[in-house]
């Protein structure tokens, strides 16, 4: 009897040990890639060191510093007087791109890891391409900053807020158009501050809004249309 309950004990441990006894390895972690820096072409500058194509186009350089964690960048480039986005993936920190001469321009890099799903996204820069012999450039289409588009608040006044910068540092003023159509067509009011105050609004209602941005030199740009509504 004790003989065979020795043969028993010996046989379940056979079976544990062909059943998954072993711990699976635990998997690997990969840690997410980081931000990359910008470095070139300069942010809220003007760029006159592209290449010339034609009358009308250039190609430009574009640097970033290398980031950690990182197998592949996207290099995102908006046209802001369209608002369209070109994007080119590349495994080095620079590209090229050909791009329309006297426009203003907004750039970014994602950085991103083949073996982990998160990504990470640079700061933006801004940059004006150069014409051939220009001497006075028109300013940067004006960014939200309140209230943030299509965002819902609350209350009978608002305050809107908005970023304007220009290559030349020239800008006089700005018209802003408000209402509940779009596009605006109401002139809310034209000042040289980047904020209008105590703004009346009402229950329910979209409001659309846009800004005119006027330099000395009789330039102009005209910023996408932003929108909030008002809720209870």
């Amino acid at each position: 009897m004790k003989k065979l309950n020795i043969l028993f004990n010996l046989g379940i441990i056979s079976i544990f040990l062909s059943c998954g006894g072993k711990d699976n390895p635990d998997p690997v972690i990969v840690d997410p890639p980081t931000a990359a820096i910008l470095t070139f072409p300069i942010n809220n500058e003007e760029c006159n060191t592209g290449e010339s194509i034609n009358s009308t186009q250039s190609k430009i350089n574009f640097e970033w510093n290398v980031s950690t964690n990182t197998t592949s960048y996207t290099l995102v480039i908006r046209n802001l007087l369209t608002n369209t986005n070109f994007n080119t993936n590349t495994t080095s920190n620079f590209s090229t791109a050909i791009l329309n001469k006297n426009t203003p321009y907004k750039w970014w890099v994602i950085s991103k890891n083949s073996e982990a799903t998160n990504t990470a996204k640079s700061s933006e820069w801004k940059f004006y391409n150069a014409g051939d012999a220009v001497k006075s450039y028109a300013p940067f289409p004006a960014e939200v900053i309140n209230p943030s588009l299509g965002s819902s608040i609350s209350g009978e006044n608002v305050t809107l807020e908005w970023n304007g910068s220009d290559v030349d540092g020239d800008i006089k003023e700005y018209d802003v158009y408000f209402g509940t159509v779009n596009p605006p067509t109401e002139l809310l009011s034209t000042t040289s501050t980047q904020k209008i105050e105590n703004v009346v609004v009402s229950q329910g209602n979209t409001y659309y809004w846009n800004v005119i941005t006027k330099d000395n030199s009789n330039n102009s740009s005209t910023s996408e249309i932003f929108q909030f509504k008002i809720i209870n």
